[in-house]
């Protein structure tokens, strides 16, 4: 599998979608851009890859969100391009570039839901779709100054989107203003809330520590301003435990389940797959029984802790460890911080929702409120303490 150099900036569309007719409902008259990850009718659906858009024929229904949302009445503006199958923090592709991040020219908007989060900030779409296995909504909500949710793993189909991870794959939602993303979130999420009240609020130094001084300085207002309605818990998460290895549990069981899924299509058509991307898919074909039962066993020591500490408790933290960085700098040392701050949420399938924090150095970063199953609302009014 070649790797190719990574081309310059692109806009975010893929592509214009054919006029249909507009329901009326919650969503009427928002317009809506679509990651290609999700099925469209009568468009394909790239996946960020050349070789995947040749092999696939043109989709013959909506994928489930696509259909809910376009019911409650939003307008499909365009598809919107995506890091190649998913795959990446960074939203950086070797075939189509990178788009440039409206909220801070000159820099990356951080991935996969790279093209959704920039034509939502550019104010070309009012509502974008996109997928969150690692970090794929929150790292460009934060980085694009805008509101972006992961919802609960369960609360939301993933049926007619093209997987990376069933296991952590969740759509979601961006959005430039927080009244929208909960109509939105209210239209797309199934079953019922969690209505737990909460009590206190959780900021562990030993999370905040992953991101740089000027961040966690950045962001220690809007934390004040939530510690002023809840009591506030600032002792490192894990205590005085080791802490689970998360962050090689959420890699192998990705891993894994992507050579499940894909592994067939990747020996038959031999696609070119883009620096980074194609190590991971190297590393991939190659994972274990053995190391899959080991990320298992961190996975389940995570979601134990976790249900202890966020009965009636709000997680909240940075949603990266730095603001976006520039065009062409070298993304490689970020991903294990991030992954540290995302990926509780991805190996749990907790609900997180990013605000705009705050600014460093005029670039936007954001903040994180993690909550238990079921608590995708209760965040939502949390937020609104920080509008």
């Amino acid at each position: 599998m070649t790797e190719l150099p990574i081309p310059g900036p692109y806009v975010p569309w893929v592509g214009d979608v054919p006029s249909r007719p507009e329901s009326a409902g919650p969503l009427q008259g928002v317009r809506l851009a679509v990651k290609d990850l999700f099925d469209v009718a009568g468009l394909p659906t790239g996946a960020g890859n050349p070789t995947w858009l040749a092999t696939h024929p043109p989709a013959i229904r909506d994928a489930a969100a696509v259909a809910v949302l376009t019911g409650a009445g939003a307008r499909i503006v365009g598809k919107t391009h995506t890091d190649e199958m998913a795959y990446s923090l960074f939203g950086t592709n070797a075939h189509y570039g990178a788009p440039d991040n409206p909220a801070a020219p000159g820099h990356i908007t951080g991935g996969s839901s790279n093209g959704t989060a920039a034509a939502v900030a550019e104010g070309s779409a009012d509502l974008g779709l996109g997928t969150d296995t690692g970090g794929s909504v929150r790292i460009p909500a934060g980085w694009c100054g805008l509101y972006g949710l992961r919802p609960s793993h369960s609360r939301v189909s993933r049926a007619g989107v093209v997987p990376l991870c069933g296991s952590f794959d969740v759509p979601g939602l961006l959005t430039r203003d927080l009244a929208l993303l909960r109509t939105g979130t209210g239209v797309l999420l199934t079953g019922g809330p969690d209505t737990t009240p909460i009590r206190g609020l959780l900021a562990p130094a030993d999370l905040w520590e992953l991101a740089e001084p000027a961040v966690r300085q950045a962001l220690q207002p809007a934390l004040e301003r939530l510690a002023a309605t809840l009591p506030c818990d600032e002792k490192p998460l894990w205590g005085a435990a080791p802490a689970p290895d998360y962050r090689f549990a959420y890699a192998v069981r990705t891993g894994w389940e992507f050579w499940q899924r894909h592994g067939d299509w990747v020996r038959e058509h031999e696609p070119v797959f883009g620096p980074g991307v194609g190590g991971r898919v190297r590393v991939a074909s190659a994972r274990t029984h053995e190391e899959l039962l080991a990320a298992d066993r961190e996975i389940a020591a995570v979601r134990t802790t976790m249900a202890r500490l966020l009965d009636g408790a709000v997680l909240v933290i940075p949603t990266a460890p730095a603001p976006a960085p520039g065009r062409g700098v070298d993304t490689g040392p970020l991903r294990a911080p991030i992954l540290g701050l995302t990926g509780i949420s991805s190996v749990v399938g907790l609900p997180a929702l990013s605000v705009p924090g705050a600014t460093v150095g005029g670039l936007p970063v954001g903040l994180c409120l993690i909550g238990a199953p079921g608590t995708d609302e209760s965040l939502l009014e949390l937020a609104e303490v920080l509008r």
